[in-house]
């Protein structure tokens, strides 16, 4: 499974290459590819990603229907409904590949660099998820470099939290790719 996902993780790669050098080669993104999907679907990732709508990974990873299970939230944020879509694409649709993606220049991590530690006034559940980040940062910095640290806690927080997620990376069927997404350039660059 392990090399099913490094297969995986090298195509989306290459059709972000695809998508910086203004050549996809996507063909599935018509009726009769929904079609052909209508009862079932058979993605090879899951992609959990901002709901920015700038990042749309179908299109940054040259994807077409039926290619990628994307879930989407502000700032990538992770409550329970989150990790639940994530699982059930891990357990039911059994994806060997999870994609953690974040951005630069994303409003959430703005938001929260600008605001922590205060207690904010608005948008109390994101910031809930964000402002741990801050923890392992010892000054205030730069938003897309939260934004990177952000992605590596998704991680730690959907291992702890999941057991669904857990196993099945414990088992090496799950591969989690950290990556972040530059909107200056258009590529998809894995995060250490």
């Amino acid at each position: 499974m392990k090399e099913k996902a490094n297969k995986e993780l090298t195509k989306l790669l290459q059709g972000n290459k695809n998508f910086v050098n203004g050549t996809p080669t996507t063909k599935n993104m018509s009726l009769e590819t929904l079609q052909k999907f209508a009862f079932h679907q058979e993605p090879y990732a899951c992609v959990l990603t901002c709901s920015d709508s700038r990042v749309v990974p179908e299109i940054i990873f040259d994807c077409g229907i039926g290619e990628l299970f994307v879930v989407r939230v502000a700032g990538m944020t992770t409550g329970p409904n989150i990790i639940e879509s994530v699982e059930y694409a891990v357990k039911c649709l059994q994806v060997p590949l999870l994609i953690l993606l974040g951005h630069d220049d994303c409003g959430v991590m703005k938001y929260a660099n600008d605001g922590y530690p205060t207690e904010p006034q608005y948008f109390k559940s994101l910031m809930h998820c964000v402002y741990p980040v801050f923890e392992d940062i010892p000054e205030k910095t730069d938003s897309n470099f939260v934004a990177k640290k952000h992605t590596h806690m998704v991680e730690k927080v959907l291992l702890e939290k999941s057991p669904i997620i857990k196993k099945a990376v414990e088992e090496n069927r799950l591969i989690i790719a950290n990556c972040h997404f530059d909107h200056s350039t258009g590529l998809v660059s894995l995060i250490d």
